[in-house]
């Protein structure tokens, strides 16, 4: 199966849940802070499904991060000038 058929498939399914979520909520009400949180939940499916197939949709979208090269050449020992080693404190003081 390709992705966009599974996507679809998931689609349909969130379909049937919505719908079975609707029959809920006239059973039992709108009111109680269990349905609510049911429907909630089943929104936000929708929602990061639709995300999924927009990003899904166009796969040169997401780019891969940029490398960037560190040369092998050491740092320049200006860069270290008033600085603290870690754990041993100062150069120019004794640690306790």
């Amino acid at each position: 199966m390709s992705v966009q058929d599974d996507l679809t498939a998931v689609q349909r399914c969130l379909d049937d849940l919505a719908r079975s979520v609707g029959r809920l909520e006239q059973q039992l009400g709108t009111g109680g802070l269990e349905m609510r949180r049911v429907r909630t939940d089943a929104d936000h499916l929708r929602e990061s499904v639709a995300l999924l197939r927009e990003s899904a949709a166009s796969p040169g979208a997401q780019r891969r991060p940029e490398l960037v090269s560190i040369p092998d050449t050491p740092y320049d020992d200006s860069l270290w000038i008033d600085t603290d080693d870690e754990g041993l404190g100062a150069r120019d003081r004794r640690a306790p």
